[in-house]
């Protein structure tokens, strides 16, 4: 609802003015507050994964400088793809916001597209820890879990774009053919989006597509085992 409600309002809906959508989005984040302190309170998130939390958002913090989107090249959603794999879509969905919460105070990159950069991300460490196959038995699964992985970063990556995007089209352009036409159907709107980002951020999901898979292909098979381990050693479910 916070980002893709420009593709979904049927016309004539309150929604198709958009200067409701970043109020609805303002309306939602006390349900993502709310989602942590569920997952803590219900044990889903004891100390140990929350100090687990903490360390990851602060390598992740730590690492995305390096990076720092310069031409597409991100290196934080590696991390996150490869934690939410080992701990779970609950931890995924969690470590997503706050290591992109923790970086953007490090990088100074703070201002109004950050909720939405969390929230995305969230749904990127949420379907890592969705995807089939938990525990690889041979050598070849393994490989094989790493490519599902790396494969899984390339689209996550260039959603994450689309979403992106999202938040500020409706907006940023108001006439012409790759403008928001508030109140047309779906496939309008979409088409819309499609050749807005293709005229304006290919250069950027592409890059950060290629640098996720690269980054779980060359760091993957070390950091799940790594992960697993320590999980095994703490006795996390």
């Amino acid at each position: 609802m916070a980002t893709t409600w420009p593709l979904f309002v049927a016309p004539g809906a309150v929604l198709s003015d958009t200067t409701i959508g970043p109020w609805m989005f303002a309306m939602l984040l006390p349900l993502l507050t709310a989602v942590v302190l569920a997952q803590i309170s219900s044990g889903g998130l004891d100390a140990r994964l929350v100090a687990m939390l903490g360390v990851l958002s602060a390598v992740i913090a730590a690492v995305r400088p390096f990076g720092a989107g310069a031409a597409g090249v991100e290196t934080v959603f590696f991390l996150i793809i490869l934690a939410g794999r080992v701990y779970g879509p609950a931890f995924g969905f969690v470590l997503g916001n706050t290591a992109l919460f923790a970086s953007a105070l490090l990088t100074g990159g703070v201002g109004p597209w950050l909720p939405y950069q969390m929230l995305a991300a969230s749904f990127i460490g949420l379907g890592a820890g969705l995807l089939p196959g938990r525990q690889p038995r041979t050598r070849w699964g393994h490989r094989a879990e790493v490519l599902m992985l790396a494969a899984y970063g390339c689209v996550a990556a260039i959603v994450f774009g689309l979403l992106l995007n999202m938040s500020f089209w409706p907006f940023a352009i108001t006439t012409g053919a790759l403008a928001y036409e508030p109140g047309a159907d779906f496939a309008e709107n979409f088409r819309r989006l499609i050749a807005f980002s293709l005229a304006t951020s290919a250069g950027w999901e592409i890059g950060r597509a290629v640098t996720t898979a690269v980054l779980i292909v060359l760091t993957g098979p070390l950091l799940l085992r790594v992960l697993r381990r320590s999980a095994r050693k703490a006795r996390w479910v």
